[in-house]
C-alpha cells in the first residue's frame, strides 16, 4: 500500500455503514497517533500530579517546579519511548534496519505535543491564584481532552462529539485518580 494511500474507515453516524476515505493519508497515521498520544497523556498525567500535590497542600512555588521537571521529564521520555517503539514496529515491518527519519519525527512529535499539552494545567497556576488555579486548570484540561478527541473524530471519519466525549470521561477517570490519591495522602 502506497504511504499516500488512504485507509477505509466506517462513519459512527452513516445508518448504512458505509465506507469513507479516512482524512489521514497512511503516512501521516505516525504524526497522528504520537500527537495524540502524547497530548492525552501530558494532559491525564500533569493534572493528575498537579491536582494531586495541590490537594495535599503542596506550596504553589514548589508545585509550579514540580509541574515543570514532571513535563520536561516525561516529555523526554515519551519521546525516547516513542522513538524506540516506532523504530521496533518499522524493523519489524520491513525485516531489516530502517532509517531513522520516521523514528525520530515520532519522537519529536510526542516530545513537543507532551510539552505543548502540559502546559495547559500548569499554566493557571502561574497565572491565577491557587483556588482559582485549581478549578480553572481542571475545566481547561478537561475542555482540552475533550477538544483533542473532537479533533480526533474528525479526521477519523467517526462522529467527532462521541470522539470527544470517550476521550473526556476516559481522561477525565485518570486524572480524577491523582487528586483522590493526593487528597488522601495530604491529609495524613
Amino acid at each position: 500500500m502506497s504511504s499516500l494511500s488512504r485507509r477505509k474507515v466506517p462513519i459512527v453516524n452513516n445508518s448504512m455503514n458505509c465506507y469513507t476515505d479516512s482524512m489521514v493519508p497512511q503516512g501521516k497515521i505516525i504524526f497522528v497517533r504520537n500527537f495524540i498520544f502524547g497530548v492525552e497523556d501530558s494532559l491525564v498525567s500533569t493534572l493528575g500530579f498537579l491536582a494531586g500535590i495541590a490537594v495535599a497542600g503542596i506550596a504553589t512555588r514548589e508545585l509550579v517546579t514540580s509541574g515543570i521537571v514532571l513535563i520536561l521529564v516525561e516529555a523526554f521520555s515519551m519521546g525516547v519511548g516513542s522513538f524506540l517503539s516506532e523504530e521496533s514496529a518499522e524493523e519489524v515491518e520491513e525485516h531489516r534496519e530502517v532509517p531513522m527519519k520516521k523514528p525520530l519525527d515520532a519522537a519529536a512529535i510526542m516530545f513537543f505535543s507532551y510539552i505543548f499539552a502540559g502546559l495547559i494545567p500548569l499554566g493557571p497556576y502561574v497565572i491565577f491564584p491557587r483556588d482559582t488555579a485549581f478549578w480553572t486548570s481542571i475545566g481547561l484540561s478537561l475542555f482540552a481532552l475533550w477538544s483533542l478527541g473532537f479533533f480526533r473524530g474528525k479526521i477519523s471519519a467517526i462522529n467527532p462529539f462521541k470522539s470527544g466525549l470517550r476521550i473526556l470521561v476516559v481522561g477525565g477517570c485518570a486524572m480524577a485518580i491523582g487528586a483522590l490519591i493526593g487528597g488522601l495522602l495530604g491529609n495524613r
